[in-house]
């Protein structure tokens, strides 16, 4: 069995006064070890909500989450503080570095909180950053770099602990179409190198082809799956 993430009729009822939300509705998916899958819809079909459901970031109303033999959803806050040190990569839209920190500095506070040794963890983040061509910005702060820059520093963060799973929300959503062509082929090639497992929330049917899969999502349900021949930095 080749299985890393499974869910099992996954429901996220939001409550509003006496409304009730229903954001995603008997989500029931399967994702291998080392795939790239793309979470494509619009705003409000349930995307970033099943995200942040597979990241351990919000607990489901009903279902299950099982990551390799974890049911997280069964996890408390600190014991899904610890699984997403060890087990998960993170890389936002908006960046999400920490403006008084250096690029090395910003890459390296993860593996502080892993309890790694200061000279380890810059070595892996000095290397990490020249990995993602950033290597003359070490000592930069995010407002000296451009935001494709900035993106750059998310992906070498995300993927410096060599988690099992990346999850990109919007990774492109704040950028160009060359650098998101650039940032795309760096992620997925990143993820590659490192048989890494990478799921993509988008709305942009632009990024799709990148997926090895692309799960449609509509009104917090699956639409549709697509097999895709993937591009970028995979076969």
């Amino acid at each position: 069995m080749n299985e890393l993430i499974v869910l099992k009729n996954l429901n996220k009822v939001y409550r509003m006064g006496d409304e009730k939300i229903h954001a995603l509705k008997d989500i029931n998916l399967t994702i291998d070890k080392e795939e790239f899958v793309c979470l494509l819809g619009t705003s409000g079909s349930g995307k970033s909500t099943l995200l942040n459901m597979m990241a351990g970031l919000e607990k489901p109303t009903k279902g299950e989450i099982i990551i390799e033999k974890y049911h997280i959803e069964k996890m408390n806050e600190k014991q899904l503080a610890k699984f997403r040190q060890l087990n998960v990569g993170f890389v936002f839209q908006s960046y999400n570095l920490i403006p008084t920190l250096s690029a090395l500095e910003n890459v390296s506070l993860g593996l502080t909180f892993r309890g790694i040794p200061r000279k380890i963890r810059d070595k892996m983040s000095r290397e990490m950053l020249k990995a993602v061509g950033l290597g003359d910005r070490l000592n930069h702060k995010p407002a000296e770099m451009s935001g494709g820059q900035q993106q750059r520093v998310s992906i070498a963060r995300a993927f410096v602990g060599k988690p099992k799973i990346v999850f990109a929300d919007e990774p492109t959503g704040n950028l160009d179409t060359k650098t998101t062509i650039e940032v795309m082929d760096l992620i997925t090639t990143m993820a590659k190198e490192n048989r890494q497992t990478l799921i993509i929330v988008t709305h942009d049917v632009e990024i799709s082809p990148y997926g090895h899969r692309v799960i449609y999502l509509r009104d917090g349900s699956i639409e549709k799956v697509i097999e895709n021949k993937i591009k970028g930095g995979a076969d």
